[in-house]
């Protein structure tokens, strides 16, 4: 039976290597993937998944409106699919993530969502909320906080360095913008902002 996997994390835990590696780990084995990206997450160009350690992957992307199980069902008329990847798995909307777990349960076809669980105020994300409620399987992927704790927390940053502590939920950006706390650091530093 096929799956709906959630891999979350906080930022800089490695999630779009998992990602990378577990494609490539197909293609070693003469199988297909599908490696699907929001087109809003352009810092290494559109329609790229690439890591920071620097390895990368062509995607395809999608946005909001895109109609997800069309387009995985596309790709597995042009190419047989053995698994369908998706990076940056928190910018679904609830009807995407519906739709992969018809991708697991009508097509067969595993699906391994790799994303961030909250965004710098600790509010879930939408895709990222119902991939926690409905995938078969979730898996922590840990990072540190510079205390040396697990990380499930952060904290999104101005130019100079500051906590920022309102504004939009989705702004793109790396370690120049985020940094990934424990709670208590989180707390500490955001509630003090």
């Amino acid at each position: 039976m096929a799956k709906l996997y959630f891999h979350y994390s906080s930022m800089n835990a490695g999630k779009s290597t998992t990602l990378l590696q577990s494609s490539y780990n197909y293609a070693e084995r003469g199988m297909h993937t599908l490696i699907l990206a929001p087109a809003l997450d352009d810092r290494f160009g559109s329609g790229r998944v690439t890591s920071r350690i620097g390895i990368g992957a062509d995607a395809h992307i999608f946005n909001r409106e895109a109609d997800i199980f069309r387009i995985i069902c596309d790709a597995n008329e042009q190419q047989k699919l053995d698994c369908v990847l998706i990076d940056e798995a928190q910018f679904l909307t609830k009807e995407q993530v519906f739709s992969l777990g018809r991708v697991c349960d009508e097509m067969r076809i595993p699906v391994l969502a790799y994303g961030l669980r909250t965004d710098f105020r600790g509010e879930p994300f939408e895709g990222s909320k119902y991939l926690l409620a409905w995938a078969d399987n979730l898996k922590e992927i840990k990072t540190i906080c510079h205390c040396g704790k697990k990380a499930t927390m952060v904290v999104r940053q101005d130019a100079d360095g500051s906590v920022v502590t309102d504004g939009a939920q989705v702004e793109i950006g790396g370690n120049d913008r985020y940094v990934s706390l424990c709670r208590r650091h989180f707390n500490e530093i955001f509630h003090r902002a």
